[in-house]
């Protein structure tokens, strides 16, 4: 009866990741967010608004996306402990810096396999490759 009970569980934390997502990538993405909220304000809000472009820009896929958010998180946090100022950080472009961040993180970008997409589209028509 035991076994039957935890089968049924098990078919149930399936079924319920399939329409949720895995768990485990929740509570990592709620750590996340409970490490940035923490950040001193300044710092809080600029993670946020780094979080904000690369939610649009960065990996599609969780456990790449979560892995940049938990660096960026680390990275916020040594930078406050250590009294770097924000401007350091990020330096006088933050998109150049939001995009320099994100190329450290190439697997799972939908606009890297669209690049790829689009070049081999190319090269197949014009014969430049086969």
């Amino acid at each position: 009866m035991a076994t039957e009970s935890n089968e049924q569980k098990s078919r149930y934390r399936q079924y319920l990741e399939m329409v949720t997502g895995p768990l485990e990538d929740k509570r990592r993405y709620r750590q996340y967010k409970a490490r940035s909220e923490q950040l001193p304000a300044d710092y809080h809000t600029a993670i946020e608004a780094l979080q904000r472009y690369m939610m649009f820009f960065g990996p599609g896929k969780a456990d790449s996306l979560l892995a940049m958010l938990e660096d960026l998180a680390d990275l916020f946090e040594q930078s406050a402990a250590n009294g770097t100022p924000i401007r350091a950080v990020v330096g006088d472009d933050p998109v150049e810096f939001a995009e320099a961040f994100l190329r450290n993180y190439p697997e799972g970008q939908w606009i890297s396999r669209e690049r790829e997409r689009l070049s081999n589209a190319i090269d197949r028509v014009t014969g430049d490759k086969q």
